[in-house]
């Protein structure tokens, strides 16, 4: 099965609290700087949920593309069980 990239406005990304406590603003900071350089090498994962997608891997990069002022976030739809 091959994962299709697509593109998300991140206003349409919901990020569960249990996950935002992992939250590393250091790692962030780097990806930022890392993504300044080469781009973000690695969408985020995240599956639908009504009109939105719900986080299901990729917190700190997704942090770093609006810390980098970004509007939107390349990611993979996966099927995914809910918390």
């Amino acid at each position: 099965m091959v994962l299709k990239k697509q593109t998300l406005s991140i206003h349409d990304v919901y990020v569960p609290v249990k996950r935002r406590q992992t939250l590393d603003l250091q790692k962030v900071e780097a990806l930022a700087e890392s993504m300044m350089e080469k781009g973000q090498e690695t969408p985020i994962l995240v599956r639908p949920y009504g009109q939105r997608f719900v986080l299901v891997e990729g917190l700190h990069r997704l942090e770093a593309c609006k810390a980098l002022g970004e509007t939107t976030v390349p990611a993979y739809f996966v099927q995914a069980r809910r918390h």
